[in-house]
């Protein structure tokens, strides 16, 4: 996560959520996997930024994306490119979820962000079990702690394929408290959505507002029009271990961090129904 300032913290609204009022009740179909295999996947971060799009190849290829579903999208000037891990659907619309994987190597760069990172693997792992409707897009992206290069390029190269992005979901250090969303930049229906989410599955969930002093990788999709959030878990008391010497695993509630990914995967299953 690009350095912020924290400017509020509110809980979200469940009753203004409107889940449940809709008379769909079809079936959402998961297989989670269990929490030692995503804390497994935590532990394998690397200190060093050239060997941290190797080490997102390798959770990717472990969770079963491999072959064609996984391939390298340059981002022009950027020597380490994007990583994408396609999950397809029956139609061509697609669903983005990203995380970066460089660090500032102040510190060993795991709540900021392998935390977010590692997550993609097993969040694919989570969904492929079942044909889905969106073609899902899971994204590692190079380059954020250096001004979103990575998704900048990404969204540039959409190009007039923009039609096609109905969403874009972007995990920046989480596990340091329960799941947070950044609501004063998220689209007001992926809100809606995501706090529905969480009141049915019984997940805690806040907004908390992190207005800029820096960016992330969120922010050039909804430049581009295409809806996005960032979900995170930064508060007041937290903020200070980004992009220093703290930024450590032992930060790093385990506990939390596995609802979040529980949190993350029943909201992308509902958006690949709820999302038009």
């Amino acid at each position: 996560m690009a350095r912020y300032t924290l400017i509020a913290a509110a809980l979200v609204s469940l009753a203004s959520a409107g889940f449940g009022q809709t008379g769909d009740s079809t079936p959402i179909s998961l297989n989670p996997v269990v929490q030692a295999v995503v804390e497994t996947r935590l532990r394998a971060y690397t200190r060093k930024n050239p060997q941290r799009e190797p080490a997102l190849r390798a959770l990717f290829e472990d969770a079963g994306c491999k072959g064609d579903a996984l391939s390298e999208a340059p981002a022009k000037g950027v020597k380490v490119p994007n990583l994408v891990c396609d999950l397809r659907g029956s139609t061509e619309e697609k669903i983005v979820v990203g995380a970066h994987f460089d660090l500032v190597e102040a510190g060993n760069g795991v709540v900021d962000n392998w935390s977010g990172a590692a997550l993609l693997a097993s969040l694919y792992q989570g969904l492929a079990g079942a044909l889905r409707k969106h073609t899902f897009e899971f994204v590692g992206f190079t380059r954020e702690e250096s001004g979103l290069l990575g998704s900048k390029a990404f969204v540039k190269d959409i190009g007039p394929r923009r039609q096609e992005f109905k969403a874009m979901i972007n995990i920046d250090s989480v596990g340091l408290t329960e799941t947070k969303v950044w609501e004063s930049h998220a689209d007001k229906e992926l809100i809606r959505w995501l706090v529905a989410t969480a009141k049915a599955s019984d997940l805690p969930l806040a907004g908390v507002n992190v207005d800029e002093v820096g960016s992330s990788d969120s922010e050039p999709f909804r430049e581009a029009k295409i809806p996005a959030l960032t979900l995170h878990s930064v508060t007041q008391g937290t903020l200070g271990i980004l992009h220093s010497p703290e930024d450590k695993i032992e930060k790093i509630q385990l506990d939390p961090y596995y609802r979040t990914y529980r949190l993350i995967l029943a909201y992308l299953a509902v958006l690949d129904q709820k999302l038009e």
